[in-house]
């Protein structure tokens, strides 16, 4: 899958500067979360915007007046993206996985980094995700490749708060196994390996968010449920709404 990269020249801050905004802002957000008032609400609203100013590396005032201090190794870093891969098998056939996949509205529904997919037509979608301390990461992404029943592939178009792309593949497992179903995900930490730390900090790994996402659909179209979890509704509508659940584990 041929991919490529966001323009980096908007990356305007250094790693200092963005730890630094990260950890004051999610301080001030917190601080504004657990008092009431004018000052609270303040402190949320800039808390907020330093969150973003770290996550994201882009300064609109240093835009604004033409500065950058990140320097091209940090730049450069960056622009690295993260592959995940993930591989399991479900008792199910392959276009039946398939068509689930290929309605992206779907995903949401059992894909709980997810907030809301919206589908603009067959191939462009606009992504809303959880960021950290409340702060929303967007993004447009168009489909590149779909094959019907072996393998759809994704990438979010230009200026994405980050940049990521992705693929599924179905193959017939053997022996009638049901369906090898392969998910790669590729993406940049907003802050290169300082993203990557801070995700972590606050236990939103991306990896492990996949491998469990992965777990839930898994057993949504297996036994028609999701695994109890702490603070969770059990059961297959607490995570796909109004998908026709019938569509999906019915032969």
């Amino acid at each position: 899958m041929n991919t490529t990269q966001p323009n980096i020249s908007d990356v305007n801050v250094t790693m200092a500067e963005r730890a630094l905004s990260v950890f004051a802002g999610s301080a001030l957000f917190l601080y504004g979360a657990r008092n009431r008032g004018v000052a609270a609400t303040g402190a949320m609203a800039l808390g907020s915007g330093l969150v973003a100013r770290g996550v994201t590396g882009r300064c609109q005032l240093y835009n604004a007046l033409g500065i950058s201090t990140a320097s091209e190794e940090e730049r450069l870093v960056a622009k690295r993206a993260i592959r995940v891969e993930k591989t399991l098998t479900i008792n199910a056939s392959v276009e039946k996985l398939y068509r689930v996949w290929r309605d992206i509205e779907n995903l949401p529904r059992f894909m709980s980094h997810l907030r809301a997919v919206q589908r603009f037509d067959d191939r462009r979608s606009r992504w809303v995700a959880n960021g950290p301390v409340g702060v929303n990461i967007e993004w447009d992404a168009e489909i590149l490749t779909d094959v019907e029943n072996e393998h759809i592939s994704w990438q979010s178009t230009e200026h994405a708060d980050v940049y990521n792309a992705g693929s599924v593949h179905f193959h017939p497992a053997p022996h009638g196994r049901g369906t090898e179903m392969k998910v790669v995900i590729r993406y940049t930490p907003p802050a290169g390996a300082l993203g990557a730390a801070f995700v972590r900090l606050f236990q939103e790994d991306p990896e492990q968010q996949i491998a469990d996402d992965l777990r839930r659909f898994k057993s949504l179209i297996e036994t028609g449920e999701v695994p109890t979890t702490v603070g969770q509704p059990t059961g297959a509508s607490s995570l796909l709404g109004r998908l026709d659940i019938s569509d999906v584990i019915e032969a």
